[in-house]
């Protein structure tokens, strides 16, 4: 409420529609957008492409942390490429991929880079502070692998884990779609900013924005609900 009442009162300051809408008429323009054709292909199109970027580099910056953490040679390996990934601006990845992809698949691997390396980065940390008593004990007793993942690794990389995902689910959406708008591919969520910022259409550019945002939070209210849930599965006791 507070955020809207800011956003009302800096609406109502500048008093120009075509610089900032109001509240309400971004409200009425988002029902007016679930009643157009072609709406929930729209949000299905980038949904997909983000999100399979997105679980895409979950899974290769897991196991890309899991075998650097295993063996050093391959982090040294790793490093000089994790660290371009985090400094190159997105923009710049954008347009360089633009000459290798087609735009309609763009967004996925545009967020499967900019959140490979934040997966990556947390889920090394994770295993390289995993308490080395522990592993000892673990070897001197002679427990297997499936047992020292279960009850060593996965309640300690919960955290990082958790705290990998929910920084990177936002990333993956404005960086998917930047992808989308500067690559303009047809039936996207970026086309239609690019479309509201040709025809200087601001209720349409908020209403998009707005809808960006509320899709993430929801998604990455869920996803780390599931994750957590998945966790508190695994760790069951067994009878």
């Amino acid at each position: 409420m507070f955020a809207l009442l800011v956003w009302q009162i800096g609406a109502t300051i500048v008093n120009r529609s075509f610089l900032i809408a109001t509240p309400a008429a971004v409200v009425q323009r988002l029902f007016g957008l679930c009643t157009e054709a072609g709406f929930f292909g729209t949000l299905g199109f980038s949904f997909a492409r983000i999100v399979s970027g997105y679980l895409l580099a979950l899974a290769a910056g897991s196991l890309l942390a899991v075998v650097a953490g295993r063996f050093h040679t391959v982090e040294v390996m790793l490093w000089p490429f994790i660290q371009t990934i985090k400094s190159v601006p997105v923009a710049s990845f954008i347009i360089l991929c633009l000459i290798w992809l087609n735009s309609r698949n763009l967004s996925v691997f545009i967020s499967f880079l900019m959140v490979l390396p934040i997966v990556y980065t947390n889920m090394l940390q994770g295993i390289k502070s995993t308490d080395k008593k522990l592993l000892e004990m673990a070897t001197l007793f002679r427990v297997n692998w499936l047992k020292r993942i279960e009850f060593i690794y996965l309640p300690h990389l919960k955290p990082f884990l958790m705290s990998a995902c929910s920084v990177s689910i936002g990333l993956s959406w404005k960086a998917g779609i930047a992808a989308e708008v500067i690559g303009i591919p047809d039936g996207s969520i970026g086309e239609m900013l690019y479309e509201s910022k040709v025809y200087y259409s601001m209720v349409d550019l908020f209403a998009w924005t707005v809808l960006i945002v509320i899709i993430s939070v929801v998604f990455e209210k869920l996803f780390v609900y599931l994750l957590r849930k998945l966790f508190e599965l695994l760790q069951t006791p067994r009878v």
